[in-house]
């Protein structure tokens, strides 16, 4: 609970003063820091769930975060490789849109674009033998993010379910995800954020 901290008086946002919503600043900024230990708890609920794959889906994520970091990937692009499937648990229907509802904030359109759409590009390798349409990412031909989507599922995403590959810990990315989620680019909340 909350108790001995300050909170705000009013009982609906109608009755809001500057100095209700200075205390409620105060808290989101502190709230704000842990972002990262909450991303990294969650995506350790991945740990020995494995759904029917060679490997769990931590260590899906590990791989797929680790062959983008041998391949040379910055590490904006090395922290949406790992927190791709991280809506696996509570976006049961749609994690990709969690994945990339977490990584806007904090990385480019083009890295945004492919958190958000790679489940259907990485339906090219699997579709067709639930009874779908293994091109449906045709629908997205032309799109500027359509190669680096293509390329992030051919080269990490689909190939990441060795159980021989040689895996980083998370502890090996644990640093890159507290840098990417320290410094927020792209939010509303930017200046309320501002200490000054």
């Amino acid at each position: 609970m909350d108790e001995g901290h300050e909170r705000a008086a009013f009982t609906a946002m109608t009755e809001g003063t500057a100095g209700d919503w200075a205390i409620i600043g105060a808290d989101f900024r502190g709230f704000a820091g842990g972002l990262a230990d909450r991303v990294l708890t969650h995506l350790k609920l991945l740990d020995g769930d494995f759904g029917g794959f060679p490997v769990d889906r931590l260590q899906h994520s590990l791989q797929t975060a680790t062959r983008a970091h041998r391949d040379g990937r910055g590490e904006d692009y090395v922290v949406m490789a790992l927190l791709h499937d991280i809506g696996d648990t509570l976006g049961t229907y749609n994690h990709p849109d969690i994945a990339a509802a977490i990584l806007k904030p904090f990385v480019g359109e083009d890295l945004h674009w492919i958190a958000q759409h790679h489940g259907i590009f990485q339906g090219y390798y699997f579709f067709h033998f639930l009874g779908m349409d293994r091109d449906l990412r045709e629908n997205f031909r032309g799109h500027p993010n359509f190669e680096g989507c293509e390329e992030f599922c051919r080269l990490y995403d689909q190939a990441a379910f060795d159980p021989a590959y040689d895996t980083a810990p998370l502890a090996f990315f644990e640093p890159m995800v507290r840098r990417l989620f320290a410094a927020p680019r792209n939010s509303i909340y930017l200046k309320a954020m501002d200490p000054a």
